[in-house]
């Protein structure tokens, strides 16, 4: 009897040992599982990033102020930026050709791939054109024909030529918006800066870019939404499952007004200085590098659908879902077959 009441407590006391274990365990992930995150406005946006393997809050400060170092260097509205004083021409000069650092001539090699790969249907020297539009106010104020028709001799991306940190415009007036490209260089900038000091599990948010770096704690993928159109930020359409890769969308629904009965959104034509009309409502890019789904989403949007997924299905390593204004799905060639896609009712 003696023996049986010393064994019944001693598998108590195993058991309570076990379930403590448990507990401290369960703790501990909790406690691993929540990330530190910082999220400020900036690039004219909202950005987030979240550190799910470290508590060392420095890094969410240094982040921060990279994604503030490239956009004084980028910014097309910001006095003091690079591309301001290019565009104003008061950027240092040597034999006719502006000195760009060599951040931003890496950037503007990158917006002039991408011209050449759309067949400039994507132009970052759209510049004179989008200057003339502002989507972020609440006047609603669609520039006059006479304006537009003025300024779009002055868009051309085979008119820019640039040699190692030397650029040179092919004719005076002309200027370059990296809008359409910048966030995706930038995040990468960061993903760059957190993987060098030891980061392996993490996500940048620039407005919509998304970037992962490896996957959560728990080994499992993260989950992106791709966002339903003009609805909320936090609602979306379907939920990617992401590892160590980029998404990003471009989409109407980002930044437009109505006037007089006409919808005018911000990814505008180089051809026209009009916003694209081609039945589609975004496009979402699954790629590597976030400047590449950046330079692919607007790309593919300009193109259209069928254009836009027949330069998808030619590269490597990229994914796509295309939204028209049907509310309809199209997917690159083997999206649902190398991607986990869960659709929201």
């Amino acid at each position: 009897m003696k023996n049986k009441k010393i064994l019944f407590l001693f598998s108590i006391c195993l058991l309570l040992i076990t379930l403590l274990g448990f507990a401290a365990v369960y703790k501990q992930k909790q406690k691993t599982d929540k990330p530190i995150s910082a999220t400020a406005f900036k690039l004219n946006t909202v950005v987030t990033v979240n550190i799910y393997d470290s508590k060392d809050t420095e890094l969410l400060d240094d982040v921060m102020k990279l994604c503030d170092q490239y956009e004084k260097l980028f910014s097309r509205t910001l006095s003091s930026s690079e591309i301001f004083q290019l565009n104003h021409q008061t950027l240092k000069q040597e034999n006719d050709a502006f000195i760009l650092s060599p951040e931003t001539a890496q950037l503007v090699l990158k917006g002039l791939y991408y011209g050449k790969l759309s067949n400039g249907a994507f132009d970052i020297t759209i510049a004179p054109v989008s200057s003339l539009w502002d989507f972020t106010s609440e006047e609603k104020k669609v520039p006059s024909e006479e304006n537009i028709q003025a300024a779009l001799p002055f868009v051309n991306y085979k008119d820019v030529t640039v040699e190692g940190r030397k650029l040179t415009f092919k004719q005076e007036g002309m200027g370059l918006d990296l809008g359409a490209i910048a966030k995706g260089y930038i995040a990468d900038k960061m993903k760059e800066f957190l993987i060098s000091k030891g980061v392996k599990s993490a996500t940048i948010n620039l407005g919509g870019n998304v970037l992962c770096i490896g996957r959560k704690t728990d080994n499992s993928p993260f989950r992106i939404g791709i966002q339903k159109p003009f609805a909320d930020r936090s609602e979306t359409i379907a939920i990617l499952d992401i590892e160590d890769k980029s998404v990003v969308s471009s989409g109407i629904y980002e930044r437009y007004f109505e006037k007089d009965g006409t919808f005018y959104h911000h990814i505008l034509n180089p051809d026209t200085g009009y916003p694209y009309k081609n039945h589609l409502v975004s496009v979402t890019i699954i790629s590597d590098q976030s400047v590449d789904g950046d330079g692919l989403s607007t790309s593919c949007f300009a193109l259209g659908l069928e254009k836009g997924l027949e330069l998808i299905n030619s590269l490597p390593n990229v994914h796509a879902v295309f939204i028209t204004d049907d509310g309809k799905l199209h997917y690159s060639e083997n999206f649902q077959n190398e991607l986990k896609i869960t659709y929201v009712k």
